[in-house]
């Protein structure tokens, strides 16, 4: 270890028993554990936020079932390269030996065909891919590659797992234990490092690294703020302006602003943020905040999802300003929100109560006999397609979960629904 490489990276725990957090997957007893102290491990997609030890954790795999190690950064790798260690991995194998791991970070930014490249080695056991993401795997690993890996779900380290960390590093780290450090307030450097192990890390680094090493340190708020105004980009994608940002832009969609939206838009374009992510966040305001109000908000959305993926920057930037400016001057409504929501609620309150005979199949005699279906009303053989019946379990009957938001697209299907139920339906 050199004194020259960075504090997280001096500060790596290299056995299963230094690695901090993730107990729900390797305390004892746990799912991954169980597997790499049985030495069966499966192809896997580590998928958690920046930090969290997805590395770290491929690494302590490799050497605890001492297997050959192989990586790949999605970033600057292509299918030559990927071919290229493939074929390393295929000729370190000898007679009996186990499978190479072949580590690959950011997977998500391969595309297809780079995934597919990956396909018939893992099928054929050439290699155990271990990927790590900070994407939804299901939006952005392909189906093939995808099924034939388990998803582990790795989580944002608490504030415990930090407070240690710190400890550590002041009393283990070979640098930092011969300096005289006092950390008198520590709020700031939770904050700032987002439950981010590595971003901790460095926060400490440079706050310690501004000051005397020769003298005493004692380390505020007010000093790990002011270091970081001083060191730090104002916009970081995987810490706390990413949260942030997003949560401006969301919400100025929602507050119906379509000039500040456009602003936070233009602020994680030019931080680098990626763009399937601004996209998705569109999605999903589309449905939360328009929602029915103009169900052509979702609609765009999509379009827009899909536009950027095939298009990419610069010109995505176009797409997305559209997408962006239609939902924050769009009518809002989060009736279909609440309604689902309060569906949620009501099930866990009540159970699963049972589904009312007449709306059961009965695609058997018994089923029939048991009086499945019977006196179930087809809605097409009634005036207007329309015939009043009871669709709820007798237990909840009457239950109201859809309550129309104040807006001309509602209130016309408000009407419409009262003019069908009569006093059923009395928003």
């Amino acid at each position: 270890m050199s004194i020259q490489q960075p504090l997280a990276e001096r500060m790596r725990p290299k056995s299963i028993d230094d690695y901090l957090g993730q107990k729900h997957l390797v305390a004892k007893g746990a799912v991954l554990r169980n597997a790499i102290e049985s030495g069966r491990i499966a192809s896997m997609i580590l998928w958690g936020p920046p930090g969290v030890g997805k590395t770290t954790l491929a690494q302590i795999i490799s050497h605890s079932l001492e297997r050959p190690f192989f990586t790949l950064s999605a970033v600057i790798s292509g299918v030559k390269e990927v071919r290229d260690v493939l074929e390393k991995a295929k000729h370190s194998q000898f007679f009996d030996s186990p499978n190479p791991i072949l580590f690959i970070d950011e997977i998500h930014r391969f595309n297809k065909s780079q995934q597919d490249s990956l396909l018939a080695a893992v099928e054929n056991g050439t290699v155990t891919l271990i990927g790590a993401t900070t994407e939804n795997p299901s939006f952005e690993v392909i189906s093939p590659l995808l099924s034939r890996c388990q998803v582990y779900v790795l989580k944002s380290l608490e504030r415990s797992d930090l407070h240690t960390l710190i400890d550590k590093a002041l009393h283990e780290d070979i640098v930092l234990k011969t300096m005289k450090i006092n950390i008198k307030e520590e709020e700031a450097l939770m904050r700032f490092s987002g439950g981010d192990a590595r971003k901790m890390l460095n926060v400490l680094e440079i706050v310690i690294s501004a000051q005397n090493p020769q003298k005493p340190i004692t380390i505020t708020n007010e000093m790990v703020t002011t270091t970081l105004q001083e060191n730090i980009a104002l916009y970081d994608k995987g810490g706390e302006q990413h949260y942030d940002i997003i949560s401006a832009f969301i919400k100025s969609i929602r507050g119906s602003d379509p000039n500040a939206a456009v602003y936070w838009l233009a602020r994680m374009l030019e931080g680098g943020e990626d763009i399937k992510f601004i996209a998705r966040r569109l999605l999903i305001s589309a449905s939360e905040d328009i929602g029915l109000a103009n169900p052509n908000a979702l609609l765009l959305a999509q379009s827009c999802f899909n536009a950027i993926s095939v298009i990419g920057m610069p010109e995505a930037r176009i797409i997305l300003s559209e997408t962006t400016i239609y939902l924050a001057t769009s009518p809002k409504s989060n009736s279909a929100y609440l309604a689902i929501d309060a569906a949620l609620a009501k099930v866990k309150k009540e159970g699963m109560l049972p589904v009312p005979l007449h709306l059961r199949n009965a695609p058997t005699k018994l089923m029939e006999e048991l009086k499945y279906g019977d006196g179930y009303k087809y809605s097409h053989d009634y005036p207007g397609h329309f015939v009043q019946q009871d669709f709820l379990p007798k237990e909840i009957a009457g239950t109201t979960f859809w309550k129309p938001a104040d807006n001309k697209r509602e209130d016309e299907t408000k009407r419409y629904m009262q003019s069908l139920w009569k006093d059923k339906y009395n928003f």
